[in-house]
C-alpha cells in the first residue's frame, strides 16, 4: 500500500527535531525506518510530518564512562553487535542485537528506534529492562533520565513526550561473577520472538546469587518475571524450579503464531534454559 500524505523535514540537530515535532499535531521521529514505515504503509500510522533524526551523526556512538557504556541512540544494530567494548562488559547486548531481523535491518535499524517503538516483541527494550538500564531524553523542558523500569508504559507506548527524542542508552558493566543469557524462540531467524527470555545473574560460588530475568512478548510491554527472580536466587545448579514461575502475572498474547497458553509454557522453559546458560558462562 501507499502511506497518506506527509510532510518531511530533516534535523540537523536534537534542538531542531524537538522543535520541529513542535511545528505539527502528529509528527513522528523517522530513524532506521524499519518500525515506522512498515506502519504507514498499511496505514496504521498516518504522520502528518516526518522528522529525520538519521543524520545526527552525534548520536551514533559507544563509550566507556566509569561503571556504565553510554549508547548513542541512532547506533546501529551492526555496530552494537560489534562493539568490543560491549562484548568485554555487556555481552549480552552485543549478543542479541546481533539476533535482531536480518543484517539488512541490523545496519539500518538502530538501538533508540527499537526502544522508542516501544514494541513488546523487541529483543532489546527486554534486555535493556534486565540490565536495569537508563535511557536519556531532550524535551522541550530540557534533558531527563528515565530508568528503564518506568520507560515501557504501554503498548507502543514509552514515558517519551511528543515532543521528546531519545538521545542515549547507558548501561552498566558486568562483573566477572555476572553470567547472562538471551533466549529466543521463533520459527524463522529474522522472525520477531514468540517469547524471549533475558537473564542477567550474579553468581556466588557456582550458584544463583541474584537473578534479573526480562520477558518477550508476554505482556503489553517488555516485563521483568519478578516471581521467578525471587525463587531463583540462591539457587543451586541442579536445583532451578524457581523457573517454573516465569508465566507468573503474565498476560501473553494469543495469535497465529502461538496460543497465550504456549506462550506461557515457553516463557518457563526458556527462563530455565537461559538461567542454566547464565550459570554456565
Amino acid at each position: 500500500m501507499i502511506p497518506a500524505e506527509f510532510d518531511y523535514e530533516v534535523a540537523s540537530s536534537v534542538d531542531q527535531a524537538v522543535e520541529l515535532l513542535g511545528s505539527s499535531d502528529d509528527a513522528k521521529l523517522l530513524a532506521g525506518g524499519h518500525s515506522l514505515i512498515p506502519l504507514m504503509r498499511l496505514r496504521l500510522a498516518r504522520p502528518t510530518l516526518l522528522v529525520d533524526v538519521g543524520r545526527l551523526s552525534d548520536l551514533s556512538y559507544i563509550r566507556e564512562d566509569g561503571d556504565t557504556i553510554a549508547i548513542g541512540a541512532l547506533t546501529r544494530h551492526h555496530d552494537v553487535q560489534h562493539s568490543d567494548a560491549l562484548k568485554k562488559s555487556c555481552g549480552i547486548l552485543a549478543h542479541t542485537a546481533g539476533l535482531v531481523g536480518d543484517p539488512q535491518v541490523r545496519h539500518r535499524g538502530t538501538i533508540g528506534g527499537s526502544v522508542a517503538h516501544g514494541d513488546p516483541a523487541s529483543d532489546l527494550p527486554t534486555v535493556l529492562l534486565a540490565l536495569d538500564a537508563e535511557f536519556v531524553s531532550k524535551g522541550p523542558d530540557g534533558e531527563k533520565t528515565t530508568p528503564a523500569s518506568g520507560f515501557f508504559t504501554g503498548l507502543f507506548e514509552t514515558a517519551l513526550g511528543p515532543r521528546d527524542v531519545l538521545t542515549e542508552i547507558r548501561v552498566p558493566k558486568l562483573g566477572s561473577s555476572s553470567g547472562w543469557s538471551y533466549q529466543k524462540f521463533n520459527r524463522r531467524a529474522q522472525d520477531w520472538a514468540i517469547v524471549g527470555v533475558a537473564a542477567v545473574l550474579d553468581k556466588q560460588n557456582g550458584s544463583v546469587g541474584s537473578a534479573r530475568i526480562g520477558l518477550t512478548n508476554m505482556a503489553l510491554t517488555p516485563m521483568r518475571a519478578s516471581a521467578a527472580e525471587q525463587a531463583l536466587a540462591g539457587a543451586a545448579p541442579d536445583s532451578l524450579g524457581g523457573a517454573d514461575q516465569a508465566a507468573e502475572g503474565t498476560s501473553p498474547p494469543s495469535d497465529t503464531n502461538a496460543s497465550a497458553e504456549f506462550r506461557q509454557h515457553l516463557a518457563r522453559v526458556l527462563t530455565r534454559r537461559a538461567v542454566e546458560e547464565a550459570l554456565a558462562r
